[in-house]
């Protein structure tokens, strides 16, 4: 269970045997405690291994990158360019297309796994972390799963704390009036895999984020009949605009340009190449795409498809919904629709208050210090992938974290064999 350069702890095979799996352990680990093994977490492990410092990381599923293998449809692809999505020191393979596949991209999570022999603690659960202010360390309660032995429990206990679970590790799923009546198949996003199953079925899609854009087109291109809620106003964006990523052209006009005119900029050149979205019921916020990014988090969708089954009435878009009823919904307007099966593209939350004692994400400094400070709070705690600025704020942020740590873990090291050497002398002039 211990990497011999992981942790310095007491023997766990002897703790897993059957009369001791209900009783807690201690494992102390030189170095960071890393919870969450998707590229936030691996990002990190990589640059610290880079610099030779110890650390454990925790991981709840049985893989690496869970959500991208257990919670992604088939036909997910990245929705910006590769070179802004690759973690730090690796690239992606050459012969990889410009947008690559979730199978693509979880291809080179593995590989960026084993080329930094990154080996995380499988079905370890995080119960709860706490900061011990008296011995100013913090103490991780786990839950393993074991095919043998069952649950057992136990404690890691370290210096320094590092949160990278994401933004999107629990399935956010609204209550609605009427939905335990409706009496057809409801679905989160995150368990859709294809469209070929609702071949010939009247569905209803809950989103217009790009997980409900995406949904809606899969459907479509299924023969499907896809009816999208679209509730608020949304950013609808060209994923390339004369050949080139919007994100990056965006990216290359802020340099040289304020956000106010890169947003004007940008709006301009997609009223050319989609036309007017409002008259399709695609409201726009009255904040331009990336300053609405930057103060709210929102992300504008960026169109693969759905926009032109949305022009020629393929893709049906409808208001809020009011309740549902047997085989059907009522909307705000008035409307009822006859519906076969619901799927929920609303989103995702993390679930790091559920485990976080005594802290949450605003003492992290997420929200106190905005990206690209965000990443360190208090007491050796760090965050990585929660400044809403998708892989390659997650990869900005696990550089800095790992940075951060190795020089802590570096002076603490020298500082503790100074102390030793001290003591060596102090023995040797007694005698």
């Amino acid at each position: 269970m211990c990497n011999n350069n992981n942790t310095s702890c007491v023997n766990i095979s002897s703790m897993l045997q059957p009369e001791n799996i209900f009783s807690r352990r201690c494992i102390w680990v030189n170095g960071p405690v890393i919870v969450g093994a998707g590229p936030s977490g691996l990002a990190v492990a990589a640059d610290l291994k880079r610099q030779e410092v110890p650390f454990i990381i925790l991981e709840r599923a049985n893989c690496i990158a869970s959500l991208w293998q257990n919670r992604t449809y088939d036909r997910l692809k990245l929705h910006l360019p590769k070179q802004f999505c690759q973690l730090p020191n690796l690239p992606f393979p050459e012969d990889f297309p410009e947008y690559p596949t979730k199978y693509q991209f979880i291809e080179y999570l593995e590989s960026y796994a084993t080329h930094f022999d990154l080996r995380p603690k499988f079905n370890e659960t995080v119960q709860s972390a706490k900061y011990d202010k008296r011995f100013g360390l913090w103490r991780v309660q786990i839950v393993l799963r074991s095919e043998l032995l069952g649950y057992c429990e136990f404690e890691y206990i370290c210096r320094w704390l590092v949160v990278a679970t994401g933004e999107n590790s629990e399935k956010v799923v609204p209550e609605f009036e009427g939905l335990e009546d409706f009496g057809g198949d409801v679905l989160h996003a995150g368990d859709y895999k294809s469209g070929e199953r609702y071949r010939g079925k009247r569905v209803l899609v809950v989103g217009c984020g790009n997980s409900g854009m995406e949904v809606s087109l899969d459907l479509s291109n299924h023969d499907a009949s896809p009816s999208m809620v679209v509730r608020s106003s949304v950013h609808v964006l060209p994923r390339e605009i004369l050949g080139k990523s919007t994100f990056e052209l965006g990216v290359t006009m802020m340099k040289w340009m304020p956000v106010w005119l890169v947003d004007k900029t940008m709006l301009v050149l997609t009223r050319l190449l989609l036309g007017n979205t409002d008259k399709y019921g695609l409201k726009r916020p009255e904040i331009g795409p990336l300053e609405l990014k930057n103060t709210a988090g929102k992300t504008p969708v960026l169109d693969i498809g759905a926009f032109s089954k949305i022009k020629s009435g393929k893709i049906k878009i409808v208001p809020g919904i009011a309740k549902f009823g047997p085989g059907k919904v009522e909307l705000v307007d008035g409307r009822a629709l006859q519906i076969d099966s619901v799927i929920l593209a609303t989103g995702y939350r993390s679930n790091v208050p559920s485990w976080l004692k005594e802290n949450d994400l605003a003492e992290i400094g997420i929200e106190k210090n905005p990206f690209p400070k965000g990443w360190k709070g208090k007491a050796g705690l760090y965050a990585v992938g929660f400044t809403g600025r998708g892989l390659s704020g997650a990869s900005f942020d696990a550089m800095s974290v790992a940075h951060d740590i190795a020089n802590s873990w570096k002076e603490e090291t020298k500082q503790q064999i100074q102390t030793v050497a001290t003591r060596h002398r102090r023995c040797i002039s007694h005698f």
